[in-house]
């Protein structure tokens, strides 16, 4: 049988693995790490990126979080809310509309019938203003993030860092991590910005400054 040229391709590539030997790589990991800031500089920081990418903004005390989670909801007209089955419920208290508890028996597809979504975060960075998700309490799976237009997501100060180093020190390296600046966004051949693309459309940070 005449072998296609994909095949023959694949059997060089094999054959050079099995000849060459392998050569050890040492990669360097001198990040800089362990930077500190202030919690108005850090705080202050962190809001200028997210704005600059368009996000908006609340910043409260961890009492005031529940209201400043059902304006939100309120002012983007969500009157049916998802959150992660493990969501601290005392969040939504404040919210009088209609909160689907998530399941993995929920198929991705019918999270689009939400009108937005509610989670904690797992870290922050400052100097760029990303938010790291990983799956962990709260959180919720990565399809509950991204496939509602509306995420509200809540960010306790305490675990915005400076870099990403330090934020990225902070994850769990097993679980699938989310990176979120800012709402979704892309551009098309002419430069268009074009939103809600590949996740929400809108994104709402609540900061809680006392946690």
């Amino acid at each position: 049988m005449t072998a296609t040229a994909r095949e023959a391709v694949l059997g060089r590539v094999r054959d050079a693995l099995a000849l060459a030997r392998p050569a050890e790589v040492t990669i360097p990991r001198a990040y800089r790490t362990g930077r500190t800031l202030h919690d108005d500089e850090r705080l202050a920081l962190f809001v200028d990126r997210l704005v600059d990418y368009k996000a908006q903004v609340r910043t409260c005390t961890a009492d005031r979080a529940p209201a400043m989670i059902a304006e939100a909801l309120h002012e983007h007209g969500a009157r049916r809310a998802g959150a992660p089955a493990d969501l601290d419920p005392a969040w939504l208290a404040a919210y009088d509309g209609e909160v689907q508890w998530d399941s993995p028996d929920i198929p991705a597809r019918r999270l689009g019938e939400l009108d937005g979504v509610v989670t904690a975060s797992a870290a922050g960075c400052a100097e760029t203003g990303t938010i790291f998700l990983d799956g962990g309490p709260g959180q919720g799976r990565r399809a509950l993030s991204l496939v509602p237009d509306l995420h509200v997501c809540v960010v306790d100060l305490s675990s915005v860092v400076p870099g990403v180093p330090e934020a990225v020190a902070r994850l769990i390296p097993e679980r699938p991590t989310t990176l979120i600046s800012g709402p979704s966004a892309t551009s098309d051949i002419e430069l268009e910005r074009v939103e809600g693309v590949h996740g929400p459309r809108t994104l709402v940070v609540v900061i809680r400054t006392d946690s």
